[in-house]
């Protein structure tokens, strides 16, 4: 039954196609916000096409239509929340240092609920582009709610060399360059300290919520059934919850761990069902699309939560081994002291990468598969083409589904039992 709701909207998707393209392209122009359609040029001389319009609108055709950032703009984050086409507007917390701190609610850019998440106005000087905040750097701008006439995109080479797509804001026949948001990545992945920080409630912090939520109500009911069906078989949902607890507190905590193992339980359960539910969540379809355990920051902040409970717990055979291993000869310990001391900061390293890495391949290929309606139909020209793409894509799409499952599961077993086995390294006494 699955399989065939899927598979129908697929095809409702492909058969769509056509009609999309010539809606869309009329729409567009009859909207009254205004589009300056002169040919321009980018910072470095580039003639400027169709991303260099200044619309809010920019039209799919087969020669820009692109899989890659298709994928990568529906794995980011936003400043609003997805339910299907549907766009929900979420709290942004904003701070600059010139302008401070501002707080509002993102439906004050103005954007289409039924669309992608781009706004037609400036707030204080910023601005919703595909779902995320940016911020107009020119101080001139007025602040307030402001009408904008549309904006554009241009591609720029950075200083170390690299391409990068900057957003400018049309207004009163004049460019504006924005900012996207800082991040802490050093410039590695484009990024890098900007005129302003975001800690606003984003589409993953929405999803951590609802998973939480979600998650409390499961184990106080799971809890209270033990209570009033005291020496009962376990049905519902405590029939589903007990059998992993004994799993993994037989198969995973006790061997690492063994007496210790009930002092660490409540961690390492509470890593595992949080990594698992935040998988299986973004994994339904058209309910938010939040690639929260695919974002590195999640990974990294339970990675180091993995590091310092290690750490903390470390006997002194732990810093021993690592630091001045007994029973070795000088001339090695100089070799291996420094291997394990940068292994301590590997661990929880390769536990970000693992699980970051894994979840993010993941949605990408699902959405790539997705993508080939629109690479067979040609963007809408060949209908043939798009019910014919939309056959291939719903039995690929299907399987990779199937194949996400199994990697739901796997990937939050793999990042328990590692975060046992490092905590099992770190209290374990030897005796040499």
């Amino acid at each position: 039954m699955e399989i065939k709701r899927l598979f129908t909207l697929v095809l409702l998707l492909a058969a769509t196609l056509s009609f999309g393209q010539d809606h869309d392209h009329a729409d567009h122009e009859g909207h009254d916000h205004g589009t300056h359609e002169e040919e321009t040029h980018d910072d470095n001389g580039h003639a400027g096409g169709h991303h260099d319009v200044c619309t809010f609108h920019h039209e799919v055709t087969p020669e820009n239509f692109s899989a890659q950032q298709i994928a990568f703009h529906h794995i980011a984050d936003a400043n609003v929340y997805s339910i299907g086409p549907l766009q929900l507007p979420l709290p942004a917390i904003l701070w600059s240092k010139d302008g401070g701190l501002d707080f509002f609610l993102s439906s004050k850019f103005d954007f289409e609920t039924l669309g992608h998440g781009t706004g037609y106005n400036a707030h204080n000087r910023y601005i919703l582009d595909g779902g995320s905040i940016k911020r107009i750097t020119d101080p001139s701008f007025p602040d307030g709610t402001v009408r904008l006439d549309g904006l554009k995109h241009k591609h720029e080479t950075t200083d170390k060399g690299k391409d990068k797509e900057v957003t400018y804001v049309c207004y009163n026949g004049n460019e504006y360059r924005t900012d996207a948001e800082s991040t802490l990545d050093a410039g590695m992945f484009g990024g890098g300290i900007t005129s302003f920080h975001d800690f606003s409630i984003t589409k993953n912090v929405t999803a951590m919520i609802i998973v939480f939520l979600f998650m409390l109500w499961v184990f106080l009911k799971v809890a209270k059934a033990y209570k009033t069906r005291e020496g009962k078989a376990p049905k519902g949902l405590q029939g589903f919850i007990e059998p992993i607890f004994l799993f993994m507190r037989e198969e995973v905590l006790e061997p690492f761990l063994g007496d210790k193992s009930d002092r660490y339980l409540p961690f390492i359960m509470s890593l595992f069902f949080f990594i698992l539910s935040l998988n299986l969540f973004g994994q339904i379809p058209f309910f938010g699309g939040a690639n929260v355990t695919g974002s590195l920051s999640v990974t990294l902040v339970l990675a180091v939560l993995a590091f310092l409970v290690t750490n903390l717990s470390g006997k002194k055979d732990y810093w021993q081994h690592i630091f001045w291993m007994p029973g070795v000869p000088a001339w090695v310990k100089t070799i291996l002291t420094p291997v394990e001391f940068l292994g301590m900061f590997i661990k929880p390293i390769t536990l970000t990468l693992r699980l970051f890495a894994n979840i993010t391949a993941g949605h990408i290929v699902v959405i790539i598969f997705v993508s080939l309606i629109f690479i067979f139909g040609n963007v809408g020209t060949s209908p043939v083409g798009a019910y014919g793409g939309a056959v291939g894509s719903t039995v690929l799409t299907m399987f990779m589904m199937a194949i996400e499952l199994l990697v739901a599961f796997i990937q939050a077993f793999v990042f328990a039992i590692l975060t046992t086995s490092y905590i099992g390294a770190a209290v374990e006494e030897h005796h040499h």
